[in-house]
């Protein structure tokens, strides 16, 4: 008896065993394992239920359908009326708990907007724009308003940005009190303020750097609007078309919805023209200089005045400023002076007190020469003069509109166009031409060289050795080169009629693939004509210059000061080799958002795609799952 029933378990063993080898065998063809999961997170049920009214606490449950997470919720979710102690927002499973802190104002909306943060926890399918409203009064406030922020200058879509308004209509509200509402720019851009109770509204655009909602930082981006406006909405109809697939249309709907105005709101950012003045600390790169470093641009060069040292002269330096006087280098004269490892000297400078007031600032300042340069073992045969270094970009071949530009490393002594021979060819004889010679104005190392060109004349450029003497001994090795101005049919002309506007000063650049300015031309009858352009793809963009001074101009807030209009055109421009162009430019047809091509926007929209499916890693590991399922059994 006892061995049957160990044969007969014996039995029953290998046959299990063989049914489980046979399955597993056959599971090798099946590698997905089930739907994949491309849908975000449903809402389920919250606590309190969704616009509720007469609320009183100051926790919100919310309960989804799968496993979520929060992606940055400090960042990305944002509750309004604005929190002046920030809340406690995380995730829990399936749950999104939100706690707040502040005492609930009475009679009013909040709005919780998670924007784009909430997603499932495996796939990260996004749920997008997800909002939850209650209120602490008797009425769900349900109105709306959205629009676009742009970069004033650019037209660039700006993201993070925060949107308020404000029911009390004094300009000093933007600068004294939080947001009464408040969202932000999604990533193009747009924004959409919502729960807003019915009145009369002022708008504005803020990069809250300090994060109480208000503009108190010089330094925050703004925007606003002059007037005021009123929420209200309108029984709509839109079409909406449901696809068979890529090419078969199935079938269009009519869809009756709600639309809240205004819906196209543009407010257009800029930074007021604000720089704190004070110096950093200076520097000393190396034996011969010392360079004072300041945040903002000078109007005058501080005067150094010597307290470890006495120069022989009284004008002991060279001065070359730099980016508009941003950063000044002063050159030493007396050698005396240069062999000090450590020069201390005071300085009297403008600087920005408390209320941003310029006022004379007097330091003691010190510069010190950290290693001085090594002598250099010259090798046999190398020759012991060590030349002034100058650098000429006479080219080949140059533009109708270049100049030859002139840099030396270090300060020239008394230089002047006699030095430089420009001779030009014709019928194979070369004559001395005149042409004009002049330093550059932002940088005193550097001059340039310029002429009436003439479409394909020919130039050699000759300076001959040691006539250019440095402050510091060196002179110049003889330096020759040949250069010739490009034909006339290497070039195109592109001359553009302006419509929509017709009586205010403005002047269009033409820009590069990188949004740089190219050329610039002044609008007069209008249009603007560009001569001689390289055979390129070009951009265009037009500046309303209202004070006329060539540039454009950002806002001021407390002046009511809007910055000054930009205009992109939305068609590129192909020019030609040896082609005239003629176009037509409507500035206002197309509205600002639209306007700036995106091949040359730098803010671009994130693509939102669908997770791709790896089936080979899913087949591995559904494989593996099974292997190890079988491999854990033990006999």
């Amino acid at each position: 008896m006892r061995m049957s029933r160990i044969a007969s378990f014996r039995g029953f063993g290998l046959a299990g065993v063989l049914a489980m080898f046979l399955y597993s065998c056959a599971n090798i063809g099946n590698p997905n394992g089930g739907p994949y999961d491309e849908l975000p997170p449903k809402f389920v049920s919250s606590t309190p239920v969704p616009n509720s009214i007469n609320y009183q606490g100051k926790k919100v449950e919310i309960l989804f359908d799968e496993l979520i997470q929060i992606d940055n919720p400090m960042e990305n979710v944002i509750i309004t009326p604005p929190q002046r102690e920030m809340p406690v927002i995380r995730s829990s499973g399936k749950r999104v708990e939100v706690e707040l802190f502040d005492s609930l104002k009475p009679n009013t909306t909040y709005t919780i907007d998670f924007t784009n943060s909430i997603a499932d926890n495996n796939e990260k399918n996004i749920l997008e724009n997800f909002t939850f409203a209650f209120s602490t009064g008797d009425v769900i406030d349900s109105l709306e308003i959205s629009g676009t922020v742009l970069n004033a200058s650019n037209l660039e879509p700006m993201p993070g940005i925060s949107i308020g308004l404000h029911s009390n209509l004094a300009d000093s509200a933007f600068r004294t009190l939080p947001f009464d509402r408040t969202s932000r720019t999604n990533d193009k851009g747009q924004f959409t303020v919502r729960n807003i109770k019915p009145g009369k509204y002022r708008i504005y655009a803020l990069n809250d750097v300090n994060r109480d909602y208000k503009f108190d930082q010089p330094g925050e981006d703004i925007a606003f609007l002059d007037s005021v406006f009123v929420p209200t909405f309108t029984a709509a109809v839109r079409q909406d078309t449901i696809w068979q697939d890529s090419l078969t249309i199935d079938t269009i709907r009519t869809v009756h919805y709600t639309r809240f105005l205004p819906d196209d709101i543009a407010l257009r950012l800029f930074k007021e023209k604000f720089e704190r003045q004070y110096m950093t600390r200076p520097e000393r790169p190396d034996e011969h200089r010392f360079v004072l470093h300041f945040n903002a641009p000078l109007d005058t060069i501080p005067v150094p005045r010597p307290l470890n040292f006495t120069p022989a002269e009284e004008d002991w330096f060279i001065v070359q400023p730099l980016d508009e006087g941003r950063n000044v280098t002063f050159w030493l004269r007396d050698s005396l002076v240069w062999q000090l490892d450590t020069l201390t000297m005071e300085l009297t400078y403008p600087m920005s007190d408390s209320l941003n007031i310029l006022r004379p600032q007097t330091d003691t300042i010190q510069t010190v020469l950290r290693r001085r340069p090594s002598e250099k073992k010259k090798k046999k045969g190398e020759p012991e003069i060590e030349f002034l270094n100058m650098t000429i970009d006479a080219s080949g071949e140059m533009d109708l509109f270049d100049t030859v530009s002139i840099v030396f490393d270090e300060p020239v002594l008394d230089i002047d166009k006699d030095m430089f021979r420009l001779e030009q060819e014709v019928d194979s004889v070369w004559s001395l031409v005149d042409f004009e010679f002049f330093q550059d104005s932002l940088n005193s190392l550097g001059y340039y060289i310029n002429r009436d060109w003439k479409y394909g004349e020919s130039f050699r450029l000759t300076v001959d050795s040691a006539l250019i003497h440095s402050l510091y001994g060196k002179w110049n090795d003889v330096f020759q080169t040949q250069f010739r101005i490009k034909p006339e049919d290497s070039y195109g002309h592109l001359y553009i009629n302006i419509i929509g506007n017709d009586t205010l000063p403005a002047f269009v650049e033409l820009l590069n693939s990188k949004d740089e300015p190219v050329r610039k031309a002044t609008v007069k009858g209008g249009g603007v004509l560009f001569m001689d352009l390289k055979p390129e793809k070009y951009y265009a963009r037009l500046v309303i210059d209202t004070n006329r001074n060539g540039e454009w101009d950002t806002g001021n807030y407390a002046e009511r000061l809007q910055p000054e209009e930009v205009f992109y055109c939305p068609k590129v421009f192909t020019v030609l080799q040896n082609f005239q162009h003629e176009e037509t430019w409507n500035i206002r047809l197309t509205p600002w958002l639209k306007q700036k091509p995106l091949e040359i926007t730098k803010n671009k929209p994130k693509e939102v795609t669908k997770k791709k499916r790896d089936y080979r890693e899913e087949g591995r590991r559904n494989s593996s799952s099974s292997s190890n399922g079988f491999g854990g059994l033990s006999f």
